[in-house]
């Protein structure tokens, strides 16, 4: 079996697992919430494999500067009728490595004629997608793609539409154009004006995405390798074994990116403080017990994994205690070694010579401007 094929199919068991209430956090936390509308068709090839390879990176663009805040991400992907499908929806959610492994399943195809669904894919992300209320929150659209939308299509709802809604919404819309076509560039500019974004013109293969390998990356995944061998899979028998499958990604993707595995331990790890999480989207025992989301006596015995089931109360107790000081002690000892490797990457950028703008690096600096704004 395949990295990619497993990490598909666990993509595909998470829509079918029932959700675990859980109690809210008695202070509310700040909202970052970020939608890439994306081009699937085969022209993308080349940009959705670079997003693949830097999806952490720009995650822990996010978390650098609010690591504290509630992070959601979603994806709408989008081709034309006529294609395998119009638009697929991806909802914002905090589960990244859920994300990432839908992301992973994307591929380029499709789209023989020149304008595409741009409209009906605007119109899924502003108005399908579990926006979160309120002022406090930041809402954030990446529209990327090559192609004007067809304006011909009488059933779609036409973007001035939709960004009226967005602007009601306090959602900020911004246009990323891959390639250099004119009449797209027409209508993203106009896209990026009406949605109070900005207008991002790139290569059409994405630019150069660099990825840049670090002296401390291996001991970086080693170490999450270790927090992850600190979580306690609970709840219905499906999702321990989901939690299971999330514990052991890092591994698969180390061995296919071990940049990107080392990208998504920095992120986990910057989150940890205010998550508690080894892994994200629930299911550990050990997070939910630290962040106080759950207690140990209200987890029905036939939610818990045999190794804690099997064992009296105190001990149980005694077990979680362990884990939760081997995590923060790996955890204290990893966010030294995540600072070394930021310091690095930091460096490496600095000595190298300007470039054309690439994907991940435009959509990293416009998110730091607009969440902080």
């Amino acid at each position: 079996m395949t990295f990619t094929t497993t990490i598909r199919g666990f993509a595909l068991a998470i829509a079918a697992l029932p959700l675990v209430a859980i109690a809210s956090p008695a202070i509310a936390k700040p909202t970052i919430e970020v939608a890439f509308v994306l081009d699937t068709t085969g022209s993308m090839g080349g940009l959705i494999e670079g997003a693949k390879r830097k999806i952490w990176s720009i995650a822990t663009a996010i978390a650098d500067g609010s690591a504290d805040a509630d992070i959601r991400m979603g994806l709408v992907t989008y081709r034309d009728i006529g294609d395998d499908y119009v638009t697929k929806t991806y909802d914002l959610t905090t589960d990244i490595q859920d994300l990432y492994a839908n992301l992973l399943a994307v591929k380029a195809r499709g789209g023989g004629d020149w304008p595409e669904s741009v409209n009906e894919a605007l119109d899924v992300a502003i108005n399908k997608l579990q926006w979160t209320p309120g002022s406090e929150a930041r809402r954030i659209v990446f529209l990327v793609g090559d192609a004007p939308p067809h304006m011909d299509y009488a059933q779609d709802t036409k973007y001035p539409t939709t960004l009226a809604v967005a602007k009601q919404k306090d959602i900020v819309v911004n246009a990323v154009l891959a390639g250099n076509a004119r009449d797209t560039e027409r209508v993203w500019r106009d896209i990026a004006q009406n949605g109070n974004g900005r207008f991002i013109p790139i290569p059409q293969d994405g630019g150069q995405v660099v990825v840049i390998e670090t002296p401390f990356d291996d001991e970086i995944i080693i170490l999450q390798n270790e927090i992850n061998g600190t979580v306690i899979p609970y709840g219905p028998r499906a999702m321990q074994k989901r939690t299971e499958e999330k514990a052991r990604q890092l591994s698969e993707v180390a061995a296919a990116a071990p940049a990107a595995a080392s990208d998504m331990a920095s992120y986990l790890n910057k989150r940890s403080a205010a998550s508690s999480e080894a892994i994200t989207g629930g299911g550990d025992l050990v997070s939910d017990i630290s962040s106080g989301r759950r207690k140990l006596d209200t987890v029905k015995d036939d939610e818990l994994p045999e190794t804690l089931r099997k064992l009296p109360p105190a001990q149980r107790s005694a077990m979680l205690d362990e884990k939760l000081k081997t995590r923060a002690a790996l955890n204290a000892k990893l966010a030294g070694l995540v600072a070394k490797r930021d310091a690095f990457v930091i460096e490496q950028r600095a000595k190298a010579p300007p470039k054309q703008s690439s994907f991940d690096r435009v959509v990293e600096e416009t998110l730091k401007k607009q969440i902080a704004r």
